[in-house]
């Protein structure tokens, strides 16, 4: 008989976290780690990338970390090689770095300012996606695909235009590889994170930050325990029929009424 606990066992499973030295890809690492997988951890801060193995490992996972910039095509593939070199599959690719880009008022933002935001939140997620998906087409085998969108992608925020596009651009590509490399047998979905306590988050205006407290419906801000479940989920084979779609984790945020 199959155990409850045994549903989402990630034992042999190699997955890719890009930005999981930190904030929510370290937290989606942990979860990856806890239920068996290994797990590499892309990061542009070497040290920041040893501590985050070090927290892996000390969860009795097994992490290896590889210097990357997802801004820059050439650092991705040379990343992607040695993260292949280093564990000899790939299982699932989350596309998780990323950050607020260019703030400001619409009417002021220059092109340099919106190409910025496009190159960390949308050109890096295609970088990365196309890396692995090429990959196992390749080798004809499955695959899954995640990225961290935002919340933003369905609500609207001052001075944040470019972020809000961005988020929302990548559900787009979500939608569309889903159907896609869905007969290749790659899925392919959207976390939507809400207002969770991460160093990024908390440098947000303390109004902003108390508006958000009062729309969760839950009561409860979001912690970076929160996004372990989801991710073990979206690696494992029991996600094998949830594709294309965007999975708002939020406490409510978005449903909460004016």
């Amino acid at each position: 008989m199959t155990r409850a606990h045994d549903l989402f066992d990630l034992t042999g499973h190699v997955a890719l976290v890009t930005g999981g030295n930190g904030g929510l890809g370290l937290a989606m690492a942990k979860g990856l780690v806890k239920a068996g997988a290994q797990v590499a951890v892309w990061g542009r801060n070497t040290d920041k990338n040893a501590a985050a193995v070090a927290e892996l490992q000390a969860l009795g996972g097994i992490a290896r970390s590889f210097v990357a910039d997802v801004t820059d095509p050439a650092s991705s593939s040379a990343a992607f090689t040695q993260t292949l070199d280093a564990f000899g599959r790939l299982d699932s690719c989350f596309a998780n770095a990323g950050g607020p880009g260019i703030r400001g008022r619409f009417v002021d933002l220059g092109p340099a300012d919106w190409t910025a935001t496009h190159d960390l939140n949308v050109q890096s997620v295609i970088d990365s996606f196309q890396l692995a998906s090429r990959h196992w087409l390749a080798q004809k085998s499955r695959g899954k695909l995640i990225v961290t969108s935002s919340v933003a992608a369905l609500l609207g925020l001052p001075n944040s235009a470019g972020y809000c596009m961005t988020k929302a651009a990548v559900t787009g590509l979500v939608r569309s590889l889903a159907i896609e490399l869905g007969p290749n047998g790659i899925q392919v979905n959207a976390i939507l994170p809400g207002f969770i306590e991460t160093e990024m988050s908390l440098n947000t205006p303390k109004a902003f930050q108390e508006g958000c407290r009062r729309r969760v419906a839950s009561g409860t801000i979001g912690r970076l325990e929160d996004m372990e479940g989801i991710a073990v989920y979206l690696a494992s084979r029991r996600s094998d029929f949830m594709t294309g779609q965007t999975l708002v984790l939020d406490g409510g945020h978005t449903i909460f009424p004016l």
